[in-house]
């Protein structure tokens, strides 16, 4: 046995290499765990994390494919809001991660890829895997998916592009950085790493335009009704804001994802705009007709705003954002405001209190009293009676009334592309102001919503969290449930269980199309789960599903699959997504 003095002596004797310098500012930064999959190239920076682990550093989580590898990175930041790290070996390594790190720059994900290289005296040789410039050119691909891409082309480069690759992941809009490191260079020694100002790469920089919040404020004294639409970007500010509509009578709608920054129990509220969204919500803008309508930290995305629509997209419009790229998709609004959210309602409502006090007053531009629906919110929803039909196969919408009841209050929920998307917002409730139900909806990766939720769990793994997945996105990326059973994650992975890409068969039918492409073979997801080590439920009644106890899957320590054998002749709320396509479509001619 090694002699515990000797190991400080032996420590300062081992060669730091610039592998380690990489590991040792992830150290810095607070960053617990790296996602990827190992190959020969990347082998130096595998040997820094070993190290790493032994001494309480950063620690390796290995993925069974470098896209989920990217999403698990992905999950990690939106549990923990540090940026994500994902790294893979040269050539088809890197390219394995394109989609994953493009779904984080849409979604503005900060996260730092780091991709190996052959070693330098290879380059053009064609090397196995060779990914230089003069081969497979990775650090080309990834300039069109990260706001940063550069090869270290010799060792005294690293340090200073490591930081500038960590910097550009943490401006706005955050974004992925990528770095492509020959394997030469990641063992070759370093110097000791220098102490780093650590809050210098995540301090949120929010800026507010004085003079532009000023003119906002005007317009707003001389209006009688204003209506607020709050989108995906608006974050913890949403709470703000919904207080902004109490004190001037203000009706809210949301987007997609700006639905999970809200508590829909609110009597203002109306429900979600655009994709699967709610007539209720429409009619606050097109027959309400607000003097004023604010537009909160949106994107305006095809999705959000029901293909551009103008009853959004008027002269009434102020447009409020924190990046001011999202305001080349509203040119035609009267004002726009480039500042943080939180900071515009901060200053907005200390102004709304002190008019109230002085007798100023705003009045509701839609009907107030509005009955509670079947799910509890004032939003009008289509076949709301499916909610509580118990028959077999299950509704989905019964599968979310169920999943309204029971999940834990702190559940992280991820939904994965495809029909999940749109039943959840039409029929999912949510009740705070955490942002706690997550999606992907800029670049729409299948398969994404799955290993997110392995990367959320592991950077947190005493909460509940659950995916929410149809069988085709599945099955992009079903591998990883193993690393969940393999790192005992409480995750549970909801499969609705149709034998078909549901929105591409809805879509067809409702577009008028050819019928094609659609169907999948019947398949057991639970056996198929109990084969890599997951426990795995059939369901196949609502009644099964209310008999689940939720808040035991919370205590397990490892994940669960549930099978859920849904109706697929249920039509999901995506007709205008349809109608959006078909517009574009014809446009083109």
């Amino acid at each position: 046995m090694l002699d515990s003095s000797l190991a400080p002596v032996l420590r300062a004797a081992q060669k730091v290499t610039f592998a380690d310098l990489i590991v040792d500012y992830l150290a810095q930064l607070g960053i617990e765990w790296v996602f990827g999959v190992p190959g020969g190239a990347i082998e130096p920076l595998f040997d820094a994390l070993a190290r790493s682990s032994r001494t309480g550093g950063p620690q390796l989580v290995v993925a069974r494919h470098e896209c989920g590898a990217a999403y698990m990175a992905d999950g990690y930041y939106r549990e923990t809001g540090k940026m994500g790290v994902v790294c893979s070996t040269t050539g088809p390594g890197a390219t394995n991660l394109l989609t994953g790190v493009s779904s984080a720059m849409a979604d503005h994900v900060p996260m730092l890829v780091i991709t190996a290289q052959t070693a330098l005296p290879k380059f053009g040789r064609r090397a196995l895997q060779e990914s230089s410039c003069t081969a497979i050119d990775t650090v080309g691909m990834m300039r069109h998916c990260t706001a940063f891409s550069s090869l270290v082309s010799h060792a005294e480069q690293l340090e200073s592009k490591l930081i500038s690759a960590i910097m550009a992941a943490h401006r706005s809009p955050r974004a992925p950085a990528h770095l492509s490191i020959p394997s030469d260079v990641l063992s070759s020694a370093s110097a000791p790493p220098r102490r780093i100002h650590a809050d210098l790469f995540a301090h949120d920089f929010k800026i507010a335009d004085e003079r532009a919040i000023e003119i906002l404020w005007r317009k707003i004294l001389k209006v009688d009704t204003v209506a607020v639409f709050i989108d995906g970007e608006i974050g913890p500010a949403a709470e703000q804001v919904v207080a902004f509509c109490e004190q001037v009578n203000a009706p809210f709608v949301v987007g997609p994802t700006g639905k999970y920054w809200v508590d829909e129990r609110h009597p203002l509220y109306r429900g979600v705009y655009g994709f699967a969204g709610h007539s209720s919500a429409r009619a606050v803008l097109s027959e309400g007709r607000p003097d004023l309508i604010l537009a909160v930290g949106s994107a305006l995305t095809e999705l959000a705003t029901g293909g551009w629509d103008a009853h959004l997209l008027n002269t009434r419009l102020v447009h409020i954002d924190q990046n001011a790229e999202h305001f080349t998709r509203s040119p035609m609004a009267n004002h726009h405001v480039c500042s943080d959210p939180g900071l515009v309602f901060g200053k907005l409502n200390a102004l709304v209190n002190a008019a109230r006090a002085s007798g100023k007053r705003w009045r509701c531009c839609v009907e107030q009293d509005v009955p509670l629906n079947c799910l509890g919110t004032r939003a009008t929803l289509d076949a709301g009676e499916r909610c509580r039909d118990p028959s077999a196969p299950v509704k989905p919408q019964r599968l979310m009334a169920v999943l309204n009841r029971v999940l834990p209050t702190d559940t992280r929920i991820y939904l994965d592309a495809g029909n999940a998307w749109a039943w959840a917002a039409h029929y999912f409730v949510n009740t705070n102001y955490s942002g706690l139900v997550r999606i992907g909806d800029g670049f729409g990766a299948m398969g994404w919503g799955l290993a997110a939720a392995v990367g959320s769990a592991k950077a947190n793994p005493n909460v509940l969290t659950v995916c929410m997945v149809g069988d085709g996105a599945y099955l992009m990326s079903a591998q990883e449930i193993s690393v969940a059973a393999q790192h005992r994650l409480p995750v549970v992975f909801i499969v609705l269980n149709d034998a078909a890409l549901g929105m591409v068969m809805h879509g067809q039918r409702i577009a008028g199309a050819e019928s094609i492409g659609w169907e999948l073979n019947r398949v057991n997801y639970a056996m198929q789960a109990q084969s890599m080590g997951v426990p795995g439920i059939v369901v196949h009644s609502a009644a099964q599903l209310e008999d689940i106890d939720f808040n035991t899957f919370a205590n397990l320590r490892g994940p669960v699959l549930l099978d859920v054998r849904i109706d697929r002749e249920e039509v999901p709320p995506i007709a205008q997504r349809v109608k959006d396509l078909g517009n574009s479509a014809s446009r083109r001619k």
